[in-house]
């Protein structure tokens, strides 16, 4: 199935997801992970009106946005080493996967280094305590977001997490929950500088229930590009 046809019924389900929970379509943004994908279907998919794009892997970032000649804004949502940043500014509008406090003062010393402008940060919040998955802990998430807090040059703007995979997407539910509640407990805690207007969480299997408990950001690859 072509791109646009595909990425025409994301955009089809996310209206129908912010309809059913009482929300203006304009709340979520689709983050289309190409993750392994050409530069061609990236190319495809923005001709077809798709302007934002995440990628979980830094070279291929790079060489992809190198590649592109349409303007388009990159999100870095995969696990970023602190020796890889150097490479992302410029080219990342947001990163969503700050799980420390050394990441932020790189990428902080990076942009100072390179742009005048901050750069946009999700702290990861690994809900689900999955020894398998990056972020930092429920417990721990106020503290990071304080400690980052003061860098210069990086304004966070929210939080972003995974769930476990599950076969029925409703079983995503409580994880989603979770996050906006901590969102709603560090936005009440009014620390300068920082904004809880972003939660990046769901992807192709469950953004519906994700978007119906807060997501803002719901990134999307199989359902848009099939499988890699």
């Amino acid at each position: 199935m072509p791109v646009a046809d595909t990425l025409a019924a994301v955009q089809a389900r996310i209206q129908r997801a912010c309809a059913i929970s009482g929300r203006a379509p304009t709340a979520v943004r689709l983050v289309a992970v190409s993750k392994l994908h050409p530069a061609a279907l990236v190319a495809e998919a923005a001709a077809s009106g798709q302007t934002v794009f995440g990628e979980n892997y830094v070279q291929e970032l790079v060489d992809k946005a190198a590649q592109l000649t349409c303007p388009v804004e990159w999100h870095m949502i995969g696990h970023l080493q602190s020796n890889k940043v150097k490479y992302l500014p410029g080219i990342v509008s947001m990163i969503h996967t700050v799980d420390r406090l050394s990441l932020a003062q790189e990428i902080d010393r990076q942009w100072r280094t390179k742009l005048a402008a901050p750069c946009d940060i999700l702290v990861q919040v690994n809900v689900s305590g999955e020894s398998t998955k990056s972020g930092t802990t429920r417990a721990e998430a106020l503290a990071l977001v304080q400690a980052i807090a003061p860098l210069p040059n990086v304004r966070i703007r929210g939080l972003m997490t995974m769930p476990p995979f599950f076969d029925d997407p409703e079983s995503a539910r409580p994880y989603f929950k979770e996050l906006r509640l901590l969102a709603d407990q560090i936005r009440s805690a009014e620390i300068p500088g920082v904004e809880m207007t972003e939660l990046s969480m769901g992807m192709s299997g469950d953004f519906e229930v994700a978007i119906e408990e807060g997501a803002t950001l719901v990134r999307v690859g199989t359902a848009i590009f099939g499988e890699r």
